[in-house]
């Protein structure tokens, strides 16, 4: 979705604890399912999981019953990507498998706020080319992070991604973005992974933003599928999917979806 046009919104210090809140809360239970994506479990498991930790902390789904114009509402509270698969993938009976890749996206909202993460996970033995994929998509996120700051461009985050990732001969996916996050899982500003460097609003303490680097190994060109939501490469090759929930401070940025183990 397009989010252009409206201003960008600083948080207050309550809301922004908030957030910190809510982010905590996607970074565990992202860690907890980490530990579940292994060879025989099925997307549908994943998805039971989330939700029932989201019931046991008494916050609630991001994700589930979201339904932007001209989308059927999405059914699960998790998003779960194999393969092929970039982002949005609805979990159901498939099983998975020796040398998949998993992305696991997930949010949660607590005292009014989201918090926002996304991670790519090997499963057994992948091959090489895969495992760098992963690894370039990750650097790219955090060189991202490290560019991020007051006074910055918002231009700047995308350019920071491409280069990463293009020098490395891979693609940015260009038909999904990241975006602001607070009050609703989606505010402006529309964030591309691509694009020249110094253009855009500046960056102000007390903006947050969903920093989501989607990378394939092939074309960048993105096909959706029957279920109206999951989108893959249109030529199947693997794809890899890293998000944080980032805070601008005064002095560079505060990753609010990073705990110990967690991307």
């Amino acid at each position: 979705m397009r989010l252009g046009g409206e201003r960008i919104r600083v948080k207050t210090r309550g809301e922004i604890e908030a957030m910190r809140a809510a982010s905590r809360h996607v970074a565990e239970i992202l860690q907890e399912l980490c530990e579940r994506v292994v060879p025989g479990a099925t997307t549908a498991d994943l998805d039971d999981y989330a939700a029932r930790a989201i019931e046991a902390r008494g916050v609630t789904s991001s994700f589930k019953g979201y339904d932007p114009e001209g989308l059927p509402s999405y059914p699960a509270v998790l998003c779960v990507s194999v393969n092929d698969e970039i982002v949005h993938g609805i979990p159901s009976s498939r099983e998975i498998g020796d040398g998949d890749l998993v992305s696991l996206d997930f949010g949660v909202e607590s005292g009014g706020f989201h918090g926002d993460s996304a991670v790519t996970i090997p499963v057994g033995e992948v091959d090489a080319e895969c495992v760098r994929l992963l690894q370039i998509c990750q650097e790219s996120l955090h060189g991202a992070m490290e560019v991020m700051g007051p006074g910055v461009r918002l231009s700047d985050i995308g350019h920071a991604v491409q280069s990463r990732v293009e020098e490395e001969g891979f693609s940015v996916v260009r038909d999904f973005a990241g975006h602001g996050i607070g009050r609703a899982l989606h505010e402006p500003p529309w964030i591309p992974n691509f694009g020249r460097p110094g253009r855009g609003p500046r960056m102000l303490p007390g903006m947050v933003f969903a920093v989501e680097p989607m990378v394939t190994a092939g074309s960048p060109e993105v096909t959706i599928r029957e279920d109206e939501w999951t989108a893959a490469t249109a030529d199947g090759s693997m794809a890899a999917h890293f998000e944080h929930t980032i805070l601008i401070t005064e002095h560079g940025c505060e990753t609010l979806t990073s705990i110990s183990g967690v991307h």
